[in-house]
């Protein structure tokens, strides 16, 4: 069967483009690259300690058999999110599938007709694909840009009736830049005029706080937020997503929400795997104080090196290098790559055209004179 000529035309365009995206298989290379920030992928304490606890509770199971309102709701999902409602001091958790489902599921259902979403410019893919599922008027601030948000917020465009709800959107730490937004002052913000803040903290979570809670919780200001997106593949190293909230958000989220409805559960060992990770965090403190020690010698060694003005300003995990061009920055990858260092170009369109970057992911398990390392071929071949 032929394939499309316009849906060849567009993989033409991404091949002329040098933005062909493929897969690749992993490698033995130093880890620059994965969102693993704090290694418990690969943590041996983890795996072991899961199947564990599936054996002791009499978990002999390997899926969840349905959605989780027809069958798939088995007991290890009410443990674990008591336990992350807990951990993290909010009224309830409800897990999702994924991170993308998450945000899809919350954005698409829970602004109405009438509602207005206020969104940082650089919001994840996955929170712009459920803000264009609503029915509420969205409109973007500039990145990290309060001035501007209140701008939208006094004088929404366009000049209709007075919103119902006002929804402000943003992250703790942004995927592709690494830096993070004044969360005390957009919570004053927000407060002030009576908006709906919901937070994403992907990138946070397992990185920020004495147990490596998240931004926002590190900050005290649980009780000032919404809604809290914390997502499980980064941080956590396992699968999964959770939105914090009110009792009564995870009812309405239940009731409402597609990509919760919709879909099979998650397996009993996918979800118990969530769980010890999160007990895991709170004998961890020693692998999240060396993530930070290690994104401190980072910061240093760029500076030492002269580096600091072609990076953005982060002290995450994500640190990102701006290089302008896909074949320019696609050509020093592979370089870096080539002596061992596993350093992943970002090309637009997935960033802005000029904005193109090497992302360096921080990690606890990386050395000291690895980041060095890096961080000098970095220096040779750019300079």
């Amino acid at each position: 069967m032929k394939f499309p000529k316009n849906l060849s035309v567009k993989l033409e365009s991404r091949k002329q483009n040098n933005a062909l995206r493929k897969l690749s298989l992993p490698n033995d290379s130093m880890d620059f690259s994965s969102n693993d920030y704090i290694g418990f992928s690969k943590n041996k304490s983890i795996f072991e300690k899961t199947h564990q606890y599936l054996i002791e509770n009499n978990f002999i199971q390997n899926g969840a058999t349905g959605s989780r309102l027809i069958s798939g709701n088995h007991k290890v999902y009410k443990e674990t999110e008591d336990y992350i409602s807990k951990f993290h001091q909010s009224e309830s958790a409800l897990i999702f599938n994924s991170g993308y489902d998450a945000n899809v599921g919350f954005f698409s259902s829970v602004p109405q007709k009438g509602d207005l979403i206020l969104y940082d410019e650089l919001c994840h893919a996955s929170i712009r694909d459920g803000i264009q599922l609503s029915n509420a008027k969205a409109y973007k601030f500039k990145h990290n840009d309060f001035g501007d948000l209140e701008r939208l917020i006094q004088n929404p465009r366009p000049k209709t009736q007075d919103p119902t709800a006002i929804y402000i959107v943003t992250e703790s730490v942004f995927s592709m830049d690494g830096d993070t937004p004044n969360l005390e002052e957009l919570a004053q913000l927000s407060e002030k005029h009576n908006c709906y803040l919901v937070i994403d903290e992907a990138h946070s979570l397992g990185v920020f706080g004495s147990n490596g809670e998240g931004l926002v919780q590190m900050l005290g200001l649980q009780n000032q937020v919404f809604a809290r997106i914390m997502t499980f593949g980064k941080g956590l190293g396992c699968h999964g997503a959770a939105v914090l909230g009110s009792e009564e958000l995870k009812d309405y989220l239940v009731n409402f929400a597609r990509s919760f409805i919709y879909t099979t559960g998650l397996s009993p060992h996918s979800t118990a795997t969530i769980l010890i990770a999160y007990q895991h965090l709170e004998s961890e403190k020693h692998t999240i104080n060396k993530l930070r020690e290690n994104i401190i010698h980072f910061n240093q060694g760029k500076n030492l090196l002269g580096l600091k003005p072609m990076f953005i300003r982060s002290k995450s995990a994500i640190q990102s290098a701006i290089i302008p061009g896909n074949q320019n920055v696609k050509s020093i990858a592979k370089q870096i790559q080539e002596k061992g260092f596993d350093v992943k170009a970002i090309l637009s369109p997935t960033v802005p055209e000029g904005q193109e970057r090497l992302r360096f992911c921080i990690h606890s398990f990386n050395s000291k004179e690895e980041i060095s390392e890096v961080l000098g071929l970095l220096s040779t071949f750019v300079y």
